[in-house]
This record gives structure tokens, sequence and C-alpha cells, in this order.
């Protein structure tokens, strides 16, 4: 589907697996800013000078953390940098508002494809993990799905935060660095918390409704793009209005056009070869 209606045919496997490339991309993203994340400024004292320090305190300070942590962390190669901005931090929060984005995304098309069941797409069923709703007796909510998108919403509100405050640093110090840090800490325990919930109770019981979805198949105006290279765009256009505006098969059409037989538009019409390149 394309801006909320039919279009060509594609399988449920390359729908996710589009889904799986985003959280993929996200991944990578987020590894790619922790470098820039652990490198810190203590040793630069008050604005970068590293006024009244040790010549070697930066870099002892920040080994003796990496061993403390086990994490890697460096002394920032420029302090007056570190100090006066925060931009490591605006930059790992967008990468979690990317994050919050494509999470976003992935749980709409979910509960979307999961409407219903009887009067909207469903074309997946999705896990009951609530025995109703408050009043009409068993109806299932996409509750976890609800419970990403408000995820992904405060996630995108924490950014905001964290972009006003990486920015109002003034000359040599950023003094923004509390709310900054909060919101971050709290975007990625929401994120990790979300994640492993929505896996747990919607993603992992997932099942496709295939009766439903070879029927909207069937039924889809669309399926007249496979004839484009047979009969031209502007006859396949007339075939598929003639079949939605008479509420018949494009096949029914086709032949009523004097356009194609009936064995040829099945012969050309195969949806299943229609989800890649010739």
């Amino acid at each position: 589907r394309t801006h909320l209606m039919d279009a060509t045919p594609l399988t449920l496997e390359q729908e996710f697996s589009g889904y799986a490339q985003q959280l993929l991309n996200g991944t990578k993203r987020v590894e790619s800013c922790l470098p820039r994340l652990s490198q810190i400024a203590l040793g630069g004292t008050a604005v970068g000078t590293g006024l009244n320090s040790h010549r070697d305190f930066a870099v002892k300070v920040a080994e003796k953390i990496t061993e403390l942590t086990k994490r890697n962390f460096t002394t920032a190669p420029n302090k007056f940098e570190s100090l006066a901005s925060h931009d490591a931090v605006v930059e790992a929060s967008g990468v979690m508002k990317t994050l919050a984005c494509s999470l976003m995304k992935i749980a709409n098309d979910i509960r979307w494809l999961g409407s219903g069941p009887r009067c909207g797409i469903g074309e997946l069923i999705l896990p009951a993990n609530e025995p109703g709703s408050s009043i009409m007796p068993g109806k299932v909510n996409p509750t976890q799905s609800e419970a990403m998108t408000m995820v992904a919403a405060q996630v995108i509100g924490n950014d905001t935060s964290i972009a006003i405050g990486g920015s109002s640093g003034n000359f040599e110090l950023n003094v923004f660095k509390p709310v900054m840090i909060y919101n971050l800490l709290q975007s990625i325990r929401l994120l990790g918390d979300s994640c492993r919930s929505f896996n747990e109770h919607c993603i992992s019981g997932i099942k496709p409704d295939r009766t439903q979805i070879e029927a909207h198949l069937k039924n889809s105006l669309m399926l007249v793009t496979a004839l484009n290279p047979h009969i031209g765009y502007d006859n396949a256009a007339k075939v598929a209005k003639k079949a939605y505006q008479e509420n018949t098969t494009l096949k029914e059409a086709a032949v009523a056009l004097k356009l194609l037989t009936p064995d040829e538009f099945d012969k050309k019409v195969r949806p299943e070869k229609m989800t890649g390149p010739k």
C-alpha cells in the first residue's frame, strides 16, 4: 500500500524485511555514535585550558574510568569543545529519535495490518494480551503497538529538549548537561524496555491471516499494473477504472473493453510474479 491506497503486491516477508533493515540501520547508528559519546572532558578544568591540573591527569583519569566501568573511555581531544558543547549527547539523542521514528512506523503498520478483525485490514492476527475492552466483550486492542508509539512520542519530545540544551551553551561552558543526560538516559531505557516488551508480547506471536490476504490480493485493482507492458498505461488505467466503477473484476473489464481475452489476461496477470524485477 502507498498513500494508504492499494498498490502492487509484495510478500509479507518483503514487508517485514523492511522493518528488520530499519532496526539494523538503527543498531549501526547507535554503534557509530558511541566513540564520540565516550570522550570525556575531565582535565580541562574550568574553561578547557587545564589550569591547576597535572599534565597527565586527563589521560590517567580516562584510563581509570575505563578500568572501573569496563567501558572504553578516552580523554576528549579538545577540552574547549567538550566543555562548551555537548554535541555527542545531541548526536546520541538524534540516533534515539531516529530509532523511535522507525519503531513508530513499524508499530503503526502492524496495528493497521491487524485492524478489524472483520471491518478493517485484518491481514495480521495479533496476540490477545488482554481479555477485552472495558465495555466491549471479546475486543482485542493492539496495546503493545500503542505502548510503543507512546514511547516513540516521548523519545521524540526528549530529543527536542536535548536539542535546545545542546544549542544553548554560552561561551566556554554548557550548563544544560543535567537535563540533557536525564532525557537521554530516559530515552535509552524506554526504547530498550519497550523493544523487549514489543518483541515478547507482540512480534513473536503475530500470525498471518492467509484467507484475508488472499482475498485482498485477488480483489486488488492494482494488479492491472502487470498489463502496462502489454496494453499500455492508458489502457490499463481504463481497465482499472471500469472495474472499479462497475464493481467487476479486472479480467471482466479487460475483456469487455476488448483489450484481452480471458486466457491472455490469466497469462499476463500473475501476482506471484509481480514481487520483483523481471
